[in-house]
């Protein structure tokens, strides 16, 4: 029976050596890494819960993820959604993020002035801060900032709220407000009016 099991073996390896020989070299498997591009934008996950939605047949559950994208020079969103499962809400919100993005308004790595902005529960005050200062804030205002590409801010959440998707709102909401502050150099280059030059003459 040795023999027999042993020659059954030998014709298989035969053939299955004739055939890659036939086929040809195996070719370098490709990772999944490689495959991948990377995205344009940052995603973080800031907040991810179990809900239940409760049928006819009984109750239902999914994931609802809220996530922030930003590409760090201006750009940033906030989105929210659901899903059967968690990669499939993740995949959700940030395609709701990208709809939702906004441009935003950064004067030497800081925000140009002083804005409060109330959403819901919410209530955010974001202030301007010299280089070198850093991002003072934390929780979800952070990670909005961060995102925006905003270097040096100083933020807090006036509210009580601790809801992280209305504190994130509040926050884009806060830097859609900002306007651009003119420059220093903008403001020299200002032509001089007939009028104000003859004044300047005659106190000369």
């Amino acid at each position: 029976m040795e023999t027999t099991t042993e020659k059954i073996i030998e014709k298989k390896t035969e053939k299955t050596g004739e055939k890659r020989a036939e086929r040809g070299p195996r070719r370098p498997r490709a990772f999944k890494s490689e495959k991948r591009e990377k995205s344009e934008f940052d995603q973080k996950i800031l907040d991810i819960a179990r809900v239940t939605r409760v049928m006819a047949g009984g109750r239902r559950f999914s994931f609802r993820i809220a996530a922030v994208i930003g590409d760090r020079n201006g750009r940033v969103g906030v989105g929210v959604a659901k899903g059967g499962d968690v990669s499939l809400a993740m995949e959700k919100a940030v395609n709701d993020a990208k709809k939702r993005m906004i441009r935003v308004n950064i004067f030497e790595g800081t925000i140009p002035h002083e804005v409060e902005v109330k959403k819901k529960s919410a209530r955010v005050l974001l202030r301007p801060a010299v280089a070198g200062r850093g991002i003072v804030a934390g929780g979800a205002v952070r990670v909005v900032c961060e995102f925006a590409g905003i270097k040096n801010i100083s933020a807090k959440v006036l509210s009580k709220s601790k809801n992280k998707i209305n504190n994130a709102r509040a926050t884009v909401e806060a830097l859609k407000m900002l306007k651009f502050k003119k420059s220093a150099k903008k403001i020299e280059a200002k032509e001089i009016k007939p009028e104000n030059a003859e004044k300047e003459g005659e106190n000369k």
